[in-house]
């Protein structure tokens, strides 16, 4: 019989912490441009992510000012739908790692 090499072998509990190990979150950024609107802006992230008139208005402002804002954070497919829809609505937008 041939001896089996276990330096080969994970540990259990290093294979618990990889399965359990929770996803780092990626964003949806919005970035300013001088082609849009601040309204047409704010109307898209009422009409897209439902955000309030108060919730929408602050993240424009925040788009404006500061040049771009995070509008969505979650797993990165859905970051990356946000993100087409937001090029469809004409709004310049890319998917980031959220800083952790």
């Amino acid at each position: 019989m041939g001896m089996m090499n276990t330096a080969t072998l994970p540990r259990a509990d290093e294979d618990l912490e990889l399965r359990g190990a929770p996803e780092t979150p990626w964003q949806t950024v919005v970035w300013n441009d001088p082609v849009n609107l601040m309204s047409y802006v704010t109307h898209v992230f009422r009409t897209y992510f439902g955000f309030s008139a108060e919730r929408a208005e602050s993240l424009m402002l925040a788009v404006h000012h500061d040049g771009h804002a995070v509008v969505a954070e979650g797993a990165r497919e859905q970051m990356e739908l946000h993100v087409h829809a937001m090029h469809d609505y004409g709004l310049t937008a890319t998917v980031r790692r959220a800083p952790q």
